[in-house]
């Protein structure tokens, strides 16, 4: 059976005395005797600024759709993730749970004023044990418990209102600060824990009958509530005792209130019994909502079948650790990181709000629509209260938060809903890509966006890992798989190798987009899908393909290159012996550039070589530039001309220009010069027509027994001007004039 409850006893109750708490009564005197009323009527809205803005924002997210238990754990890990909602949630918890034992520890403190002797330390125990003994009956009978304890409450307040009637004087109140004891930002901080009670009624959301309701109605009237008392109290104080008196104090109430420390001290005890009560019932829900999403032991979950006996774990683990937390004996340093841990889930569930308005989700609609600006100022409003109040407990309390983060975040736990995250991230990518397709691509910010087609991404792995490393995590990376057949029977097979593309990429530490696309045939399938890819202004810019054995496919490969430069795409085609690229792992030192020149292909292969070696995993290679001369005025003009373009375009690389001897191949001073070179590149002329049979088998004589080759084809609108940056027009031009040894 499952316990059900109203707006009334389930939020306005629990929250409402929260919020009227020990502060009112003992600090609210002392506050205006010090900083007068007008300072105290500024602080109070002020507080109240950041509590109805929080309590507006996770009214609007309880609006747009189911509620579960755990209150504000479960808002924030249903719209931020797992991680986020685990490192408030956790601390959430053990905040709730130490709050029982502050608020056992200021029961006993306030038995003092009747009963000086009273142990301290006795008392705080017997409460904290009380309270859970109280919270066994369900939530249901400890809410019953509470309205007659918010009786007593009101009581008092009536009390007080008849005491100011009757002997309130408007000419003795002291609206400026009548001591220079204290500063407005102490004075805040005095005062601020006592609106910190707006969550109360939302940690009981998983036993509400319909939260969607109750939770905005009795959250927004209580917070309105406290708001009307917190404006009256301190007019009521200042009319009716002197600043001294209220300074010096603490028990002036009893002086004002109509029946004195009868009915005022009643209440004082009820406000802080009612509190730990709202404390002991939230700690275990808390805990049991994030042991149902495998932040906490199973144990804590429940099987859902009886709500007492499901919250028992829980709630045996809160008490003991209160009961643990009363052997501290002075609890002042506990009590400021517990009030930072709150305002921090404060500030989170503000800015969830603002988050959800801001993804543009269709998926939000909440019946409260509040401005996501109302909750990001709430959100930051948090954060800058937190360092005023107290900075070091503040500073200690996002670190611990931000190591759970962490800690969690590692664990990749997987969660089964979809969050605000994504929506504002596809939000950030349109407007960005919007901007991108604005300003046209220039050689200044040129890098490669490459799409990778690997029949076979483990076979083929060496491929795609190079297109990683050319991209050095700033280009976008596709991996296409083409899959001969038919779209209708074939698709399951694609599902199936798409996800095991994805398995293939994460284990090798990849970071890429896999596709796998249906084609009538590989050929036109790599045309079609180099159209189609990208949007806007983010295409790819860059094709690779792996060089096959097959000369019929070599053949086709080549024709491919035409289709494909007319699209205005670079190729770059991979020629590898069995996993070369990995055969010197941590030997990696020297990557050759064939340097020709008549082609504007040199400019990005040596690009590529540049970036490749900005990767961890070749920061000690060397990129030489390699290119031959038929005589020895053009190997003086080619090494004039490499010094000039090295210095300006600022790329280390070495360089060497070789004399060509007589009866000797090119390709043979290729595969003599590049023997122990990790990476070589050799340009990639255009085919005519017809002629791609002896084309291929020039490839094929030119790599030879290389292990690492890759031709390269520059396609792009930027052809021959990767290497000017808009102030190299005396180098550019000398790049357009062919460089004896040709290819590149």
């Amino acid at each position: 059976m499952t316990s059900k409850l109203g707006t009334f006893l389930g939020v306005y109750t629990p929250t409402v005395l929260t919020i009227l708490g020990v502060i009112m009564y003992l600090r609210f005197g002392w506050l205006v005797g010090h900083l007068g009323l007008l300072q105290v009527l500024i602080i109070v809205l002020l507080a109240h600024v950041i509590t109805v803005s929080t309590t507006l924002s996770f009214s609007s997210v309880a609006t747009n759709g189911r509620v579960g238990a755990g209150g504000a754990y479960y808002i924030v890990s249903r719209s931020l993730g797992l991680e986020i909602g685990g490192s408030i949630g956790l601390p959430l918890f053990l905040s709730q749970t130490f709050s029982v034992t502050l608020y056992a520890y200021g029961l006993a403190e306030s038995l003092r004023i009747v009963w000086p002797d009273v142990p301290l330390a006795v008392v705080a125990a017997v409460v904290v044990v009380g309270v859970a003994l109280l919270s066994l009956a369900g939530a249901a009978a400890a809410l019953k418990a509470q309205v007659g304890l918010m009786g007593v409450v009101g009581l008092s307040l009536a009390a007080l209102v008849t005491g100011v009637i009757r002997n309130g004087d408007p000419a003795g109140v002291g609206l400026s600060a009548a001591s220079g004891d204290v500063g407005f930002w102490q004075g805040f901080a005095v005062f601020f824990p006592a609106v910190t009670g707006a969550m109360a009624g939302l940690g009981l959301s998983g036993d509400l009958k319909d939260p969607g309701r109750s939770i905005p109605r009795g959250a927004l009237l209580a917070v309105g509530t406290g708001l009307l008392v917190y404006l009256l109290v301190p007019i009521g104080l200042a009319l009716t005792a002197s600043p001294d008196d209220l300074r010096t104090d603490p028990l002036i109430w009893t002086k004002v209130a109509f029946g004195g420390a009868w009915l005022v001290l009643p209440g004082l005890w009820s406000a802080i019994l009612s509190s730990a009560v709202g404390s002991i019932l939230g700690a275990p829900r808390s805990l049991q909502a994030l042991a149902r999403d495998g932040l906490a032991p199973r144990l804590f979950a429940g099987r859902g079948g009886h709500p007492v006996r499901d919250l028992l774990p829980g709630l045996i683990l809160s008490t003991g650790i209160a009961l643990g937390a009363v052997l501290l004996g002075d609890l002042n340093a506990v009590a400021a990181v517990v009030s930072m841990f709150f305002l921090t889930v404060y500030g989170t569930t503000n800015f969830v709000a603002a988050f959800e308005s801001l993804s543009g989700d269709p998926s939000w609609r909440p019946a409260l629509r509040v401005p996501w600006a109302v909750s990001l100022v709430g959100g930051v409003a948090c954060l800058l209260v937190m360092f005023l109040i107290a900075p070091a407990a503040a500073l200690v309390a996002l670190v611990l938060e931000l190591g759970l983060w962490a800690l969690l975040s590692r664990r990749e736990r997987a969660a089964g809903w979809g969050d605000a995250r994504r929506g504002l991230f596809e939000n950030l990518i349109r407007w960005a890509l919007v901007r991108l397709s604005e300003r046209p691509v220039s050689p200044r910010n040129w890098r490669p966006h490459t799409l990778v087609f690997a029949q076979d991404i483990e076979r083929e792995l060496d491929l795609v890992r190079y297109a990683d490393w050319f991209s050095q995590g700033r280009g976008v990376v596709s991996v296409c798989e083409l899959l001969v057949g038919d779209l209708d029977a074939d698709h399951p097979e694609a599902l199936e190798r798409l996800a095991r593309m994805r398995r293939v990429l994460e284990e090798e530490e990849v970071v890429a987009f896999p596709e796998v696309d249906v084609v009538d045939g590989v050929v036109p399938g790599i045309v079609a899908v180099a159209q189609a890819n990208g949007m806007a202004g983010l295409s790819s810019n860059t094709v690779m393909l792996g060089w096959p054995t097959s000369q019929e496919l070599q053949v086709e490969f080549l024709r491919v290159q035409r289709r494909l430069a007319r699209l205005g795409k670079s190729l770059v085609v991979g020629r590898f012996k069995p996993h070369s690229a990995f055969r010197r792992k941590g030997r990696r030192r020297v990557v050759d550039v064939w340097w020709g020149g008549l082609q504007h292909n040199g400019d990005l292969m040596l690009l590529l070589a540049y970036l490749l070696t900005r990767n961890a995993e070749w920061r000690d290679a060397r990129v030489r530039i390699v290119s031959v001369a038929s005589t020895d005025t053009m190997r003086q003009q080619t090494a004039l001309f490499l010094e000039r373009m090295l210095s300006v375009i600022r790329i280390d690389a070495d360089y060497e220009i070789l004399l060509k001897e007589k009866d000797v191949p090119v390709r043979t001073m290729i595969q003599s010069k590049s023997a122990e070179a990790d990476v070589v590149f050799l340009g990639l002329a255009p085919t005519p027509p017809g002629g791609e049979t002896d084309a291929a088998a020039r490839l094929d004589q030119l790599a030879g027994d290389l292990p690492c080759v890759f031709f390269v084809h520059n396609a792009s609108l930027l052809s021959g001007e990767l290497l000017d940056s808009g102030e190299n027009a005396d180098v550019d031009e000398a790049a357009r004039s062919p460089l004896p040894g040709g290819g590149a």
